[in-house]
């Protein structure tokens, strides 16, 4: 449920739970986006349990040029957003550079995530107009400490519609999406299993989607890291 107008990084922060239940979120929904579309290029939500040795990726691309990425590593975890339209974004100037303060206050252990290459443009610009960060020492999730914008610049909110979804937490808020997002009708009860993290059955796949089959989601089982029940 979202707040009432624009609202700014530090509000959304405040609505995340804990790293744990953060990456189990992401793996449903990304379990359930690999069911509702076969295709990848055509899923909204990933997830990666392999991006690295010792990272896993969970990701948003919308289609239009937005996305977000959260990495989850033994340090914590770093997310970046990015909205294309955004007052905030790097090519608001020329040359593109990030916003004043926005990646000022992150920690060293995720300095290598600001900077990877997937995040950034053939430039080397990190894509994002918001990051938040929280280390396993935390006890809350943390942003920098960005400059204000001008008054004549308008928000529309990117920070909490780029991640609804997540920060929803409820299964009603995928069915939601999904029924938006891919034009048919999604079971609820079938949602809920899954982000209970019930293993994957073939039952749950005919019921969201019934011309797939269980077997051919094995690919996308191994990267999501999520059980089923042959």
């Amino acid at each position: 449920m979202g707040l009432d107008g624009p609202v700014s990084v530090f509000e959304v922060i405040q609505r995340l739970p804990s790293i744990s239940i953060v990456r189990d979120r992401c793996r449903a929904m990304a379990m359930l986006d690999a069911i509702m579309s076969p295709e990848w290029a055509s899923r909204y939500y990933s997830f990666n349990c392999r991006w690295s040795p010792n990272e896993e990726m969970a990701s948003m691309r919308d289609g239009s040029g937005n996305e977000y990425s959260i990495i989850f590593s033994q340090a914590g975890a770093y997310a970046r957003g990015f909205d294309h339209e955004s007052p905030m974004s790097p090519y608001r100037v020329n040359p593109p550079m990030p916003w004043p303060g926005l990646f000022d206050t992150v920690p060293e252990v995720f300095h290598s995530q600001v900077t990877e290459p997937a995040f950034c443009d053939e430039a080397g610009i990190p894509l994002a107009t918001v990051c938040f960060w929280r280390e396993y020492g935390d006890v809350e999730w943390r942003a920098g400490t960005i400059k204000s914008m001008p008054e004549a610049a308008k928000d529309d909110g990117s920070v909490e519609w780029l991640f609804d979804v997540l920060l929803d937490g409820r299964p009603e808020a995928y069915q939601e999406f999904a029924e938006e997002y891919y034009e048919v009708a999604v079971n609820l009860e079938a949602v809920r299993s899954v982000y209970a993290l019930q293993p994957l059955t073939q039952s749950i796949v005919s019921v969201l989607n019934p011309e797939f089959d269980l077997a051919s989601l094995e690919e996308d089982l191994a990267e999501i890291g999520y059980a089923y029940s042959g």
